[in-house]
């Protein structure tokens, strides 16, 4: 017996007018439209500092930095078996850990040809933490067919995904995360606790990446570099990107901690 959440049967794939609804491709467009939205008031509400023949050059770039990175990095978490599965199913199959570092690539190669100094990711943070957790939720409901179940647990959020088996929801668990991580940055925004140069889409990064780096210990996964999964290590290498940031991270901290 099933006992996801709202005890709704996992996958979820309602029927209308006799057709199958596929819920997580529903919400994936959902998430993108969604955000863009959200970005577009956040733009009018909060002015911005790049012109709009210029932002949207970097907009192109994260696109197509997105598209390459998020299906290379998805075919390196089994390169055996996708390999097997042929290049239409690599095409579709992504992972959103590439798309996020592949777009900040694509953004400051961007950048790099026109010339743009100044930091554009800040405006960014928040609709792409929205769309992520609307994304996620469509996961959660495709249950196994989606590769972001864990393995089996007695933990006591553990749940039937679909296969009879109790598993961790991982998506369920980056959706708490994202929530939180979410308010957070909102609320730092809100009191401009950190400087507008990037330091709100840094962190956001950071975060996420460290929670995914520790939440993939959980996954079932059965192709290992060093004994870490793809992801693991497109996690070290973005810290490694970002090490400037961590380091005056962890030396603020250590002020702050000193001071109590």
């Amino acid at each position: 017996m099933n006992n996801s959440l709202l005890v709704v049967p996992i996958p979820f794939e309602p029927t209308v007018f006799g057709v199958t609804l596929n819920m997580h491709l529903i919400l994936e467009y959902l998430a993108f439209f969604i955000a863009f939205r959200y970005y577009i008031i956040l733009r009018k509400k909060k002015g911005d500092a790049i012109s709009s023949e210029n932002r949207l050059s970097i907009i192109i770039g994260a696109v197509f930095g997105a598209l390459l990175l998020s299906r290379l990095v998805a075919f390196l978490e089994n390169p055996t078996l996708h390999f097997e599965q042929g290049l239409l199913f690599n095409l579709n199959n992504k992972t959103i850990m590439g798309g996020l570092f592949g777009g900040l690539l694509g953004v400051e190669l961007a950048k790099k040809i026109i010339g743009e100094q100044r930091s554009s990711g800040d405006l960014f943070t928040l609709p792409i933490l929205l769309g992520i957790i609307i994304g996620r939720l469509g996961c959660f409901l495709a249950g196994v067919k989606e590769f972001t179940y864990g393995k089996e647990t007695s933990f006591f959020m553990g749940m039937d995904l679909g296969d009879g088996v109790t598993r961790h929801p991982i998506a369920l668990y980056e959706i708490l995360f994202l929530s939180v991580l979410l308010i957070v940055i909102k609320k730092l925004q809100k009191n401009n606790a950190l400087p507008t140069n990037g330091d709100y889409f840094k962190l956001f990064m950071v975060s996420y990446f460290v929670f995914r780096f520790a939440v993939e210990f959980l996954k079932p996964n059965q192709f290992y570099i060093l004994g870490l999964s793809s992801i693991q290590i497109l996690c070290l290498i973005c810290f490694l990107y970002y090490h400037k940031f961590i380091v005056q991270g962890i030396v603020y901290a250590r002020k702050k901690l000193h001071v109590l």
